[in-house]
C-alpha cells in the first residue's frame, strides 16, 4: 500500500511514523517546509516526498492540515486524484471540511471520509512526532454515506497500521458538537485558568489537580483560534454552560449556602460516574 500524507507536523509526522512500521507500507510525504520533508525522509518516516508526478499512485491519501488547508489542497488536488485513491483529512472540525469536500469526491470519483485522531501532545511540529502517539487512540470516520459498509470496512483496514483502538462512526455535525464539549471547551478553560496571578506562585502548592486541568493551556494558538471560530455555534452553547454551572457554584459560595453548594458538587460527582463508570 502506499500511502501519501499533506502536513508533516505533529499529527501527520506521526502518522508517517506508525506506517512505517509496516513493511508493506511505502510513506510519501509534503509539508509547506520543504525541510521538514527532507528531515522526514532522513528519519525514514517516509520514503520519498510526495508530488504531483506520484500523486496518481497513492492508495491512501491522508490530509493532517488546519480545516481551511484541506479544503484548499482537496479544490486543487481533485482533479489530479485517481478514482482508486482513498481520501481521508484529519482536522479538528469536520462540518465545513465534509460539506466542500463530499462534492469533489462525487464530481471526480475519488473516495473521502471525514476523520479526526483522537490523540496529541501539547507541543507541535514533526519533532515531537511518535511513532505511537495513535496505539490504542481512538479514530473517527464521517463517511458520506453511512450505508456504505464496504467503504468503511476498507477505510479501516488502510489504517490498521496506525495502531487505532475503537474507531467510531459518525455525522460531521454530531462531530463538531461533542468535539466542542470533550476537547475544546477543555482547551478554552485551561487556557483560562492560568490567566490567575496566582498562577506565578504555584510553586511547591501543586499536585495532579494543577498538571491534570493546565495540560492543554500549552496549547498551538494559530490552529485552535481558527478550529473555535469553525465550530462557533457549538462550543458558545458549551462555554454558556459552564459560565452558567460556575456562577451556580459561585453564587452559594457568597451565601454561604452550605447545603446548595454541597448539593451542586454532589451533581458533578454524580454525573462523572454515570458517564464514565468510575
Amino acid at each position: 500500500m502506499i500511502v501519501g500524507i499533506i502536513g508533516l507536523g505533529l499529527i501527520g509526522g506521526s502518522l508517517a511514523k506508525a506506517f512505517c512500521r509496516s513493511k508493506d507500507v511505502t510513506v510519501l510525504g509534503w509539508d509547506t517546509n520543504q525541510s521538514i520533508v527532507e528531515f522526514a525522509q532522513i528519519a525514514e518516516a517516509i520514503q520519498a516526498p510526495l508530488a504531483e508526478e506520484n500523486l496518481n499512485t497513492v492508495d491512501l491519501l491522508l490530509l493532517a492540515t488546519y480545516p481551511e488547508a484541506v479544503i484548499e489542497h482537496m479544490e486543487r488536488l481533485a482533479p489530479r486524484l485517481s478514482k482508486h485513491t482513498m481520501v481521508i483529512d484529519c482536522a479538528g472540525t469536520k462540518e465545513k471540511v465534509c460539506n466542500a469536500v463530499f462534492p469533489l469526491a462525487e464530481e471526480y470519483g475519488f473516495r473521502f471520509l471525514g476523520g479526526h485522531p483522537m490523540a496529541g501532545t501539547h507541543n507541535s511540529g514533526f519533532k515531537y512526532s511518535r511513532e505511537d502517539l495513535f496505539d490504542g487512540a481512538p479514530m473517527v470516520l464521517v463517511p458520506p454515506n453511512f450505508y456504505d459498509i464496504r467503504l468503511l470496512d476498507e477505510a479501516k483496514k488502510m489504517l490498521a497500521p496506525v495502531g487505532f483502538g475503537r474507531v467510531s462512526i459518525t455525522t460531521a455535525a454530531d462531530h463538531d458538537k461533542r468535539i466542542a464539549f470533550t476537547s475544546q471547551l477543555a482547551h478554552v478553560v485551561s487556557n483560562a485558568y492560568v490567566k490567575s496571578p496566582t498562577a506565578r506562585e504555584h510553586a511547591g502548592f501543586s499536585a495532579g489537580s494543577y498538571k491534570d486541568l493546565t495540560r492543554v493551556a500549552w496549547l498551538n494558538p494559530d490552529m485552535w483560534a481558527e478550529l473555535f471560530l469553525e465550530n462557533k455555534e457549538h462550543l458558545l452553547f458549551e462555554l454558556d454552560t459552564i459560565i452558567e454551572n460556575l456562577t451556580e457554584y459561585k453564587a452559594a459560595m457568597e451565601r454561604e449556602d452550605f447545603n446548595t453548594l454541597r448539593q451542586l458538587l454532589d451533581d458533578g460527582r454524580r454525573i462523572k460516574e454515570e458517564v464514565d463508570g468510575h
